[in-house]
């Protein structure tokens, strides 16, 4: 039943991650949503923000998708 737990609160802890991306990704969209022209370094700067923060738990380790991310 110990497995458990750790398993609730891992879950909890990368709801917490999904929930602040999704909020950079909305906040990001907003503030882009009233303007005709976007750099594409905006674009970048913003997924940057999302993707460091959903590598974040991976503390240094290879991402899925083989990517080594700088703690």
């Amino acid at each position: 039943m110990t497995g458990m737990v750790g398993g609730v609160t891992e879950t909890r802890a990368l709801d917490e991650v999904i929930n602040e991306a999704l909020a950079i990704i909305d906040k990001g969209l907003g503030d882009l949503l009233h303007r005709e022209l976007v750099s594409t370094n905006e674009v970048a700067d913003l997924l940057l923000d999302v993707r460091t923060l959903l590598a974040a738990p991976n503390s240094g380790r290879e991402a899925d998708d083989g990517i080594v991310v700088a703690s």
